[in-house]
Parts: C-alpha cells; sequence; structure tokens
C-alpha cells in the first residue's frame, strides 16, 4: 500500500457479508482494515431481522403447537407480550448487537456515521474524510414499497418494527405475500391477532414452486384463520380520525378495508445512496454490477451481498464475503459457486428450497422428473399430529438432484443433505442409500427416493 492511503480496505456496512469480508481480511497482519456503519452494528441481520425474527418466530410458533394439543387447556394459557420483545433485545446483546468488539479485537477500525464516495479512493463519513487502496460496498438493502400511495401520512409498521411491539394487534393487514409476508402473517396469527394478507401475484411464495405455495395456503387459512386475497394490490393508505384505511385493487376493482395496523412486507430494495457516480460505480436501481469476482467497474472497488441486489440470504452474504476476501489475499479466482444454498421461509410449517425450482428448469428447457410425497401418508403424520407438509424432488436424466422444496416442521434442518446432494452432484441413488430415522419428518426424504 502507498503511505498516500489511510486504510487498505474499506468495508462499508457492517451486516454478515461486510462483517465476514472485513474480519477474514484483518487476519493478514499487515492489511489495515477500517468498517464503516451508519445504522448498529451488527446489520439489520443481527439487530432487526434475523435474530429478533427467529426469537419471535419461535414463540409464537410453539405457542401455537401448545394450544393445539386437545389435553392442554388453552383457555387457561397467557403469555406475556412485552417479555418477547425482553428476549429479542436479550438476545441481540448477548450476540453482540451494537458493539465493535469483535471488530476492535481483531483490529479494525469502526467508524460510524453515513458512507458517501468523494471519489474512487476517497470516502466520506459523516464529516470525516478517508482514503483507501480498495473499497467494499456491503451496504445490504432496504424496504421497497413500490408506488402505494399516501405512506408518508399514514404510520405503518415494517416487519422489523412489527416484532417489536408490546401490544398485540387485533387486526393486522400484511401488504405482501413473499417469504417475509408469510412469516409476519403466522406470527400474528398464531398469537391470536385477526390477519389479512393481500399479494399481488397470483398465489404466495411466487418464487417457489405451487406446492409449496399451496401448503402454506392451505395451512395459513385453515388452521390460523387468515384471510388471503391473492391478485389483490394496495394502492393507497388512508388515515381519519377513526382508523387506518387502506385501498385494494382486484380485478379491475377497488375498495376500501378499515384496519389498525398495517404491516409492509413488499420486499427489499439495495441502499445505493452512497455516491456511487463520483466513484463511477456503474450500477441500477436494481443493485450494482459485478463480475465474478465481484469487482465493480471501478477495479477497485468490490460489491457483495443484499447490495447485488437479486437473491439474498444472510448465508450467501457470508459466503460472498468470505469468498471476496479470500481471492483479494491470495490473489486467487475463485468464482462462488451457489450450489445447494437453501431459501427457508420460516413458517409453520417451515418452507427449505433447494437448487432449482421446476419454473426454472422449463425456463432454460432441462428435462427432469419429479416426486411429491406428502407427510400426511407418513406415520409421523400421526405421532406428531401435523399433517400439513410434503417433499417434492426433482432429478435430471442423470438422475441427479437438480432440486427439492420441503414444507414442515424443521425444513431447514432437513434441507441439510439434500443441499450436500445438489453441492456435489449426487444422485437420487446415493440418496436412497442414506439411511433416514423411521418415524421422524426426515423419513419422508427416504420414502421420495424410493419413487424415483
Amino acid at each position: 500500500m502507498g503511505k498516500k492511503y489511510n486504510f487498505d480496505y474499506v468495508v462499508i456496512g457492517s451486516g454478515p457479508a461486510g462483517t465476514t469480508a472485513a474480519l477474514t481480511l484483518a487476519r493478514k497482519a499487515k492489511n489495515k482494515v477500517a468498517i464503516v456503519e451508519d445504522h448498529a452494528f451488527g446489520g439489520n441481520n443481527l439487530n432487526s431481522r434475523d435474530v429478533p425474527y427467529l426469537v419471535s418466530l419461535g414463540f409464537s410458533h410453539t405457542f401455537s403447537k401448545l394450544t393445539n394439543y386437545p389435553e392442554i387447556n388453552a383457555q387457561e394459557m397467557h403469555f406475556n407480550f412485552p417479555s418477547v420483545v425482553m428476549h429479542q433485545n436479550q438476545t441481540i446483546q448477548a450476540l453482540g448487537g451494537g458493539s465493535t468488539d469483535v471488530f476492535d479485537t481483531a483490529g479494525i477500525i469502526s467508524m460510524f456515521g453515513h458512507a458517501h464516495f468523494i471519489d474512487a479512493h476517497t470516502l466520506a463519513v459523516g464529516h470525516e474524510q478517508i482514503t483507501s487502496e480498495h473499497f467494499i460496498i456491503a451496504t445490504g438493502a432496504k424496504l421497497n414499497t413500490g408506488d402505494i400511495v399516501g405512506l408518508d401520512n399514514v404510520p405503518c409498521l415494517t416487519p422489523e418494527t412489527a416484532i417489536k411491539l408490546r401490544k398485540l394487534p387485533k387486526y393486522a393487514l400484511v401488504v405482501g405475500g413473499g417469504s417475509t409476508g408469510c412469516e409476519i402473517a403466522s406470527y400474528f396469527a398464531e398469537l391470536g391477532t385477526s390477519v389479512f394478507m393481500a399479494e399481488a401475484s397470483e398465489r404466495i411464495l411466487p418464487k417457489e414452486d405451487p406446492e409449496a405455495s399451496n401448503a402454506v395456503m392451505d395451512y395459513s387459512t385453515t388452521k390460523l384463520g387468515i384471510k388471503i386475497a391473492t391478485e389483490t394490490k394496495v394502492v393507497a393508505v388512508e388515515r381519519d380520525a377513526v382508523s387506518k384505511k387502506v385501498i385494494i385493487s382486484s380485478n379491475g376493482r377497488e375498495k376500501s378495508v378499515r384496519i389498525d395496523c398495517i404491516i409492509l412486507a413488499t420486499g427489499s430494495k439495495p441502499v445505493l445512496d452512497i455516491g456511487l457516480e463520483n466513484a463511477e460505480v456503474k450500477y441500477s436501481e436494481n443493485g450494482i454490477q459485478v463480475n465474478k469476482m465481484f469487482q465493480t467497474s471501478t477495479k477497485n472497488i468490490y460489491a457483495i451481498g443484499d447490495a447485488l441486489g437479486g437473491d439474498s440470504s444472510t448465508e450467501r452474504a457470508v459466503y460472498q464475503g468470505k469468498t471476496l476476501a479470500l481471492n483479494l489475499l491470495d490473489k486467487a479466482r475463485v468464482y462462488p459457486d451457489y450450489r445447494g444454498f437453501v431459501r427457508v421461509t420460516s413458517t409453520n410449517p417451515e418452507v427449505a428450497a433447494i437448487g432449482k425450482t421446476e419454473a426454472e428448469l422449463k425456463k432454460e428447457g432441462i428435462k427432469f422428473r419429479k416426486a411429491v410425497v406428502y407427510i400426511k401418508d407418513l406415520p409421523i403424520s400421526k405421532i406428531d399430529r401435523f399433517s400439513d407438509g410434503l417433499v417434492k424432488m426433482i432429478i435430471g436424466g442423470n438422475r441427479r438432484i437438480l432440486g427439492a422444496t420441503i414444507v414442515a416442521p424443521n425444513a431447514s434442518l432437513m434441507a441439510s443433505e439434500i443441499s450436500l446432494a445438489v453441492r456435489h452432484n449426487m444422485t437420487i441413488d446415493q440418496l436412497r442409500e442414506t439411511p433416514h430415522i423411521a418415524n421422524s419428518f426426515a423419513a419422508v426424504i427416504g420414502e421420495i427416493s424410493d419413487s424415483l
């Protein structure tokens, strides 16, 4: 590094992508690394999304399961809603949310403030300017509210703020039926809120295979009482002296619904307001443009995580951060390989999707076979009193596993062996030879292997 730069590497954003990259780069003693954050160190994953989310969803799923046991008198069961939020905060603190300790220990300089490029080697952080030989953009994403009219005048919740409520709403409207919308709807419905969901697509979970959408739809409506309207778009929100009013459009007709709680689960978009033009970094509203090595159009600047747009998850962000850092350290050319990554929707039943979906394979013109086994047909459905769910497997002409969808309690755990199989190009025959525990949800994987 030339003496003219303050740092070797400056990472913008301390979420899973930025933290992983910074810590990996700092392991090489001669590197001087800084990390910049304008909200809370640890990023949304730790402070407002994944961690508190899992605490809340874990509680609601457990409460719902207990209240559905006939041997338990549900009327005698109560919960302290503020204590759920307290548990969230305690867990965030225990994991280091908002703290710079992990960076301090690694010798990384932590800087708090909004980052803005002055040029390709200069960054303003608040009122201070710093220079670096390399920059890594890991700014994450924020809520994408689209073109809903009236949001500036009507207080609405996001999924992150909704789980911080200390009083359970009586009625709630969830705008959006994707992964996040289904999760937050199930959370409130399991605790007793009357929930209405509006989804613009023809089905909820539109990115997943239809079998998963149908299974979650059936459970949500029949077991949780959620009212779901598909092909329905929220066009505006209003507020009067009595309550909030939502204008929805369906089949070309508009109508209004009065509601006391509106939760926006309308997807996300990359955070890009950091002066990218000044650094001549090419981007669009969908994300920053990078090559296979995460390098932007400006050769000393890289981007990872949600700033790229497209599919995102904590696992992918960590993987990208480590892959980039190791390439920079070792001067290697290891390209990212996303085979086997799992998409999880933490509803109950949980949804885990691995590899290609049926729609993706059809679009790519790849021939395949598929099989579906339903949990209701297995002994575990009687043992655990849970019959909603399935496993769908997709294989190619060479009998290699191309993709799978699991809808079941603990689907994310069940997905591990299929993730391994997809990652390493295993065949369905190799999966069939793997022992599966009898009378468990995982046994369904063995059942489906026998059918292909």
